[in-house]
């Protein structure tokens, strides 16, 4: 099943554990390491436009250049923080996973359960121990 898309960073332990959800769920996702191909500005703007956030709110503070690039400060436009995640595309906070059922920033990993089209799952032990039991709700 390719309907659905995660833009990873496989150095980042909630990307891995929501990549590992969508894979127990039996689902084999487009996986786009984004930091090896960034999406388009017009993609980034895509997906702000389904998940319904801002630019702002997609950025990705910790492990970024976002301090010293001074992007805290309100004087940016939302097409130059786009800017901004072209030329460093660490800034883009992740993982954003795209389904049939809609888009999503999933922080925590959890997050993604809801966007699964499939049943409830067994329980599942992410990476830290932390285990994750699935309620079955689903977006409609």
């Amino acid at each position: 099943m390719t309907d659905i898309t995660i833009f990873h960073n496989p150095a980042c332990g909630t990307s891995r554990n929501t990549l590992s959800l969508v894979r127990q769920a039996g689902i084999e996702p487009r996986v786009v390491e984004y930091l090896k191909t960034p999406p388009s500005k017009e993609e980034v703007r895509q997906l702000l436009s389904e998940m319904g956030i801002s630019v702002r709110e997609l950025l990705r503070e910790k492990g970024t250049p976002y301090t010293e690039l001074g992007l805290a400060d309100p004087k940016w436009t939302d097409e130059q923080l786009l800017d901004f995640i072209q030329k460093h595309p660490i800034l883009m906070n992740r993982p954003v996973v795209r389904t049939p059922l809609g888009t999503k920033l999933c922080r925590p990993s959890e997050a993604v359960l809801e966007l699964l089209p499939v049943g409830k799952l067994p329980p599942f032990t992410k990476e830290d121990g932390e285990v994750v039991q699935d309620s079955g709700v689903r977006r409609a």
